[in-house]
């Protein structure tokens, strides 16, 4: 697997790369859904817990629609 080194920011505009399967859309609950594509703002950099500093497998939430986020990774995102 190849580690990007980009980082990015609340508030960044990104759209996800790679295909990502979930199944938590609540407009496809219960299904698989690929996200590959989709457009989202990161709302949260996850870098702590209760003070103190973690390394989290998916430290970036972004947020689809009013009703959808996910965690994701560096790899599976793009700056838009």
């Amino acid at each position: 697997m190849q580690i990007d080194t980009e980082s990015f920011s609340v508030g960044d505009q990104v759209r996800v790369k790679a295909s990502v399967v979930v199944y938590h859309h609540p407009e496809h609950r219960n299904q698989a859904f690929d996200l590959q594509g989709q457009a989202g703002e990161v709302i949260q950099v996850v870098k702590e817990l209760h003070g103190k500093p973690i390394s989290a497998n998916f430290p970036y939430i972004v947020k689809f629609t009013p009703k959808f986020r996910a965690h994701l990774q560096a790899h599976e995102l793009e700056k838009v």
